[in-house]
């Protein structure tokens, strides 16, 4: 199998490299404008070539199933849809209307559905129904999708995050005994190592830059919940408890849902485009882009590890989801109020630093 990643990674990386030449020639580029602030056009397919690089590494050194066939083919459907959507700029309802078509046949189809939320109110377990259940994982499919495709506003932050989370979820499976999915989800990384390195302009130069586009965003999106659903919902399987789920993708979650709230309060479009995320805030407080990726992919692996350290040493899943509702609490408040808090901060520390000056410190 260590073949497998071998191959991944060099198909991953030449695939890069021939498609950027073709995106070039089709117009399939990022232009700067008033929300992108990057020089020169860009290559809009990471994603495709790292679902190309996944699917023939899939189909040479893992055993054919329905499973992973309908995996393979949903994802292509994203990749043509967001391929489309990053060319033509396609109507967010139009996508929608997809991503719920792809997550119905992920329920028809591969009986894959959310239908057991586990002990999060304490002793008595929450079962779903089969419409109710249906109709929670069309939205929580939509959900991680737009999740994911939000976060994708620096270099490196989309591929680093989803490294994060797919690293996250190979460890749980792997923990668990189910070295399939453990080996897709470290597959998947190998395969986003090639973009994260030109994304970041590494080690060939900012020449050679290119971005993942809404094909890579919506596919990733699509196989974290994949495997999330795989992982807590199927008895064969249960790799680890449904709200430790959230844990493994709490900082997409959260910035997701504190900016579509943010969005609905001022009167607004929840999917409108805006500056208002994470990592714009990041940098409008002073931190360099290279920092900001930083600091967000630790937080988010310290909320997968600690995800991961509650579910193994069976902390109650009331207990789990509490505290993530608290943490998504303290960080809608310090988002809402983030600019209150960096003038009160800026303050304190300049009254500091004059007394200092006075007592010749």
């Amino acid at each position: 199998m260590n073949y497998a990643y071998l191959f991944v990674f060099i198909t991953s990386f030449i695939s890069l490299f021939i498609m950027r030449k073709v995106a070039k020639k089709i117009g399939l580029v990022d232009k700067p404008n008033a929300r992108k602030l990057h020089q020169g056009v860009v290559p809009l397919v990471g994603g495709i070539s790292i679902y190309l690089s996944i699917l023939v590494g899939f189909l040479l050194f893992l055993p054919s199933s329905l499973n992973l066939e309908l995996y393979l083919l949903c994802s292509a459907i994203l990749i043509v849809l967001g391929a489309l959507d990053d060319y033509y700029d396609v109507s967010f309802k139009i996508r929608l209307f997809i991503q719920a078509g792809i997550s119905l046949a992920m329920i028809l189809v591969g009986g894959h559905s959310l239908h057991y939320l586990g002990f999060l109110m304490g002793s008595e377990t929450i079962a779903l129904g089969e419409f109710v259940g249906g109709f929670i994982t069309v939205i929580a499919v939509i959900g991680a999708i737009n999740a994911f495709n939000m976060v994708d506003g620096i270099d490196g932050l989309l591929g680093g995050l989803a490294s994060v989370t797919f690293t996250a979820l190979g460890t749980v499976f792997f923990l668990s005994g189910n070295e399939y999915l453990g080996t897709i989800c470290l597959l998947i990384v190998t395969a986003l190592v090639p973009y994260i390195m030109l994304n970041l302009g590494f080690p060939l130069g900012r020449r050679f830059k290119i971005f993942m586009g809404d094909a890579g965003s919506m596919f990733i999106g699509f196989s974290v919940v994949w495997m999330l659903i795989r992982g807590t919902q199927e008895p064969s399987i249960v790799a680890f408890k449904p709200v430790t789920a959230l844990w493994l993708i709490a900082l997409p979650l959260m910035d997701m849902a504190t900016i579509m709230i943010r969005r609905m309060r001022k009167g607004h479009s929840p999917f409108k485009p805006d500056r208002e995320h994470l990592h714009h805030i990041c940098q409008r407080i002073g931190l360099s882009p290279l920092m900001t990726l930083f600091v967000i992919c630790f937080m988010a692996s310290i909320c997968a590890v600690f995800g991961i350290l509650a579910d193994i040493n069976g902390v109650a899943e009331s207990t789990m989801f509490i505290a993530f509702l608290c943490l998504f609490v303290v960080y809608f408040t310090v988002i809402s109020h983030i600019w209150r808090i960096t003038k009160m901060l800026k303050s304190f520390y300049y009254c500091n630093k004059d007394e200092m000056e006075l007592k010749g410190e």
